[in-house]
């Protein structure tokens, strides 16, 4: 017996032994194995134990790591299911083009990268031939989030299948002309081909957990049948770094979304070096997966290591693989076979009689080129337990060179990310170990040539077989565009009317509109109500017994609520999508509703509602992605506005998200005042994205917490609501020569302009209209737009231009926004101009003295107003000073 092993405190301690004496000799065995074979034979048949209880489904939890080899033995590979020596072939063709593109695009200093597509052309061909399924076919094909440094090769695999030509492929980075390639995976500028753009790295990986999430939505609430589509994404090692790559991986366990599957290519290199350099990769992305309940998946060595793994009898070379560091593995790729002998055999004598038995050949192509993630029958395998795996998603690990077969000059070295050309000689070296039929007279003009076998070469007939039993061309984007049925009027009537004597936020107003156009006969199941565990905040917890909050198990419990009439209910066909305390994962719902009517041929009007302050500036980047995605639907900003948000102080402060949002093209930004304006908005916006004439934009209203009466709709007031800009009180002069001046306010700002209108007449005897500003960025966009057609020849005047022609006076701008949000339109108005905001930080404190604090409540607008004035000679400079007394300012 070994000495016994002092007992560390354990959950199992808590747990009854019913018979202390069988424990005691299960753990005496194990000490006399230890004693007699060693602590590696010990630990083998521990795992070899854990692994035949979980294959006897006993519940026992699951070790987070195996050994350092394929979890696929090559004795358990499939059949392969296709021509490997064509696949082969053209695999070689997609691998010499995206290299020339990039090194011929080179020479204007564009840039692009190599290194990336050539680590995983088999990873994107194996799919392409035998798993990716086309949108041609049933259903709506499965979605491809392509690693974005790796768009060369798809580009290079469209040229060879003929949606590309050389033109093409010779403007990669060259967009302006009209007839260019984007960089990276971009709809918005290639539409026809790519889906998701995935470049603004850890939001593919994000956004594909939720697209899959998404896709399984669609089916259980009925609306299109989604079991044939399967979610690919394709991932880096170095990219797993960014929170956003993971921080979705338990939704996906916990929903079993094996309609899921990541692939990450673990070439060990992120962009300036090593990714784990003194760890290994590999093994800590395994732990993290199997830890959030995945089904992984390693594919790291090709069939060159099998000779090696059979010789290992005593299991040396698995422990030596499981402590080399990565950093030291791509050494080896790189030094002479002696320096592998030396450094990696010669760590244990049992490693070095094994090494006699190699040649040098052996030895430099398992360490040299020979890994799971260049070998198609490894991948295929994969891919196949992928798919076939139920219950989970499934993560692919698989192992490969960067760079590989682009010459010793690119392979493993660090700074192969940012090398961006090969030499004709490298080219030619190129040539020879892919076997290419390309001549030396080819590259005479001192350029690399394109290749290609012929349209009507077997290797393209293969291809475009392949493609043509999957369903179709891929990847590639399709838009079957059906205009949705206007709402009934009745939905919008409500608000038009307003409240009367009783008071209603603006926030509730929009989610009274919602849930009355959920109830739309033809459009009410298209809506998706988004939110981060604020449901309740923002009054939206009437919808949960109608609406039901989607979850793919439906109830399993009795909730608490259960006999109160607004009760937590959870079902299978929710529509709420209640996500946690997640905005990412909110923004990432959005996104994969908004571009439904793209991805599966379903338009969807999803609504998001969150505080505003964690939307622009917490998730901005998804804002945009969303833009690039030509996604729509409606951002709701809730508990907007620097003041209104009383007690949450500078954290929940939010001033400036319209100045964020102000900086996205696609965004449409609205600061309603009032419910009826929110009614206008919502049915015109409902008009330009899903009408006939669809627009690929988005909207982002931002609604108040702070409750008021509501007013009935001026008449004739809507193309000002919509375009941003309308007159909503006119001041009634005292005299026919009072002062007078405008004031233009946005949001729950509009309050403090017509208290600061009254006691303006009461007490100065100044005349003020007050104007609805509903959005400064449309009013800005439409100036804009009237300044680029006066460079045309074409003279049109500013709409905000137009509306303020005549108005007397100075115009003095306020909103509960930085100054810099009314400010973007100061250069249309002819009026003297002045504003007030909420510039700084946020701070916790009443809604009233917040204002006084910014200087934006109504004594604050008047003071303002008649420095204005008395800059103009209109009023008397002592007045400032006696009002600001008067005021207490």
């Amino acid at each position: 017996m070994t000495d016994p092993v002092k007992k560390l405190p354990s959950e199992l301690d808590q747990l009854p032994d019913r018979d202390p004496e069988e424990t005691a000799e299960w753990a005496a065995s194990l000490d006399a194995v230890t004693k007699a074979a060693g602590p590696h034979r010990a630990a083998y048949l521990m795992r070899r134990s854990l692994q035949h209880a979980e294959g006897a489904g006993l519940a026992l939890p699951k070790l987070l790591e195996t050994d350092y080899v394929n979890s696929i033995p090559t004795a358990a590979e499939p059949a392969f299911d296709g021509d490997l020596e064509m696949e082969s072939r053209i695999t070689a063709w997609n691998r010499w083009n995206a290299a020339a593109m990039v090194t011929r695009g080179s020479r204007l200093g564009v840039g692009g990268h190599i290194a990336t597509f050539a680590s995983a052309a088999w990873l994107y061909e194996t799919g392409f031939n035998h798993f990716f399924r086309g949108k041609e076919g049933d259903g709506s094909g499965d979605q491809l989030y392509i690693q974005g440094h790796a768009s060369p090769g798809i580009y290079a695999r469209a040229f060879l299948d003929g949606r590309l030509g050389e033109q093409q492929l010779d403007n990669f980075r060259q967009e302006s002309g009209g007839d260019g390639l984007p960089s990276y995976p971009h709809p918005r500028r290639l539409p026809w081909l790519w889906e998701f753009p995935t470049v603004s790295m850890g939001l593919g990986p994000l956004s594909a957990i939720y697209q899959a999430r998404f896709n399984r939505y669609l089916a259980n609430r009925n609306i299109k049948d989604t079991s044939n589509s399967h979610v690919w994404a394709f991932l880096g090692d170095g990219e797993m770094d960014e929170p956003e790559s993971t921080a979705a991986l338990a939704l996906a366990a916990r929903e079993r979304l094996d309609n899921l599957t990541f692939v990450i290519n673990c070439n060990l290199q992120r962009l300036d070096g090593p990714v784990r350099a003194n760890f290994r990769v590999v093994q800590e992305l395994e732990g993290a997966f199997r830890g959030a309940g995945w089904n992984v998946i390693k594919t790291l060595w090709g069939s060159a290591w099998d000779e090696l793994f059979q010789l290992d009898t005593t299991g040396a070379l698995v422990r030596r693989l499981r402590e080399v560091p990565d950093a030291q593995f791509q050494t080896y790729a790189t030094r002479d076979v002696a320096y592998i002998r030396e450094h990696f055999f010669g760590a244990e004598p049992a490693l070095a009689e094994l090494a006699k038995l190699l040649t040098d050949a052996k030895i430099a192509e398992c360490f040299y080129t020979s890994r799971g993630g260049h070998e198609a029958r490894k991948v295929y395998a994969a891919y196949k337990a992928a798919v076939e795996h139920k219950g989970a998603p499934t993560v692919i690990l698989a192992q490969t060179v960067k760079g590989y077969t682009l010459g010793k000059g690119f392979e493993s070295k660090n700074a192969n990310h940012q090398m961006k050309k090969l030499s004709i000689d490298e080219f030619k070296g190129m040539r020879e170990l892919l076997g290419l039929p390309i001549p030396d007279s080819a590259f005479e003009d001192g350029l690399v040539p394109y290749g290609h076998p012929g349209a009507d070469s077997p290797e393209v007939r293969y291809l475009q077989e392949r493609r043509a039993a999957l369903g179709g061309p891929a990847p590639a984007r399709r838009v079957h565009a059906v205009a949705l049925p206007e709402p009934e009027e009745r939905a919008f009537q409500a608000l038009y009317k307003g409240s009367g004597k009783q008071e209603m936020a603006t926030t509730m107003a929009f989610v009274r509109l919602a849930k009355d156009l959920m109830r739309d006969k033809e459009t009410g199941k298209r809506w998706v109500p988004i939110v981060p565990d604020e449901a309740r905040t923002f009054g939206m917890e009437s919808l949960f017994p109608s609406a039901g909050i989607y979850s793919p198990l439906g109830q399993t419990y009795e909730p608490v609520d259960r006999d109160q009439l607004m009760y937590y209910k959870e079902a299978k066909d929710g529509q709420i999508l209640n996500e946690g305390i997640t905005e990412a994962g909110a923004m990432a719902d959005f996104i994969a509703a908004s571009t439904s009517y793209a991805t599966h041929g379903e338009t969807m009007i999803p609504f998001y509602i969150f505080y505003s302050m964690f939307g622009w500036q917490r998730t901005g980047d998804q804002m945009w992605q969303l833009a690039d995605q030509l996604g729509k639907g409606f951002i709701v900003g809730a508990t907007a506005g620097r003041t209104t948000l009383t007690g949450e102080g500078l954290q929940h402060a939010d001033g400036h998200s319209h100045l964020i949002a102000a900086t996205n093209p696609a965004s449409l930004n609205y600061d309603p005042a009032f419910a009826y304006e929110i009614a206008v908005i919502v049915k015109d916006g409902l008009r330009r994205m899903y009408g006939p004439e669809a627009e690929n934009v988005f909207y982002y209203l931002t609604v108040y917490n702070e409750p008021k009466p509501q007013p009935a709709m001026p008449e004739g007031v809507e193309e000002g609501i919509v375009k941003g800009l309308y007159r909503f009180k006119e001041g009634t002069p005292a005299t026919a020569d009072a002062p007078r001046l405008q004031l233009l306010a946005s949001g729950t700002a509009i309050h403090w302009a017509l208290e600061a209108q009254e006691l303006l007449a009461a007490d100065w005897g100044v005349t003020a209209d007050v104007w609805s500003a509903t959005s400064w960025g449309e009013l800005r966009r439409e100036a804009l737009e009237c300044d680029e057609a006066l460079l045309h020849g074409e003279q049109r005047v500013p709409y905000v231009t137009q509306a303020l022609e005549g108005a007397p006076g100075p115009v003095l701008a306020v909103s509960d926004w930085m100054r810099q949000v009314p400010d973007q339109i100061s250069q249309w108005v002819e009026q003297d101009w002045s504003s007030l905001g909420t510039d700084g930080f946020g701070l916790s404190d009443t809604r009233d003295a917040a204002r006084r604090h910014f200087g934006v409540d109504a004594q604050s607008i008047t003071v303002a107003a008649l420095a204005q004035l008395a800059r103009r000679g209109e009023v008397t400079a002592s007045a400032v000073k006696e009002a600001r007394e008067k005021y207490g300012l």
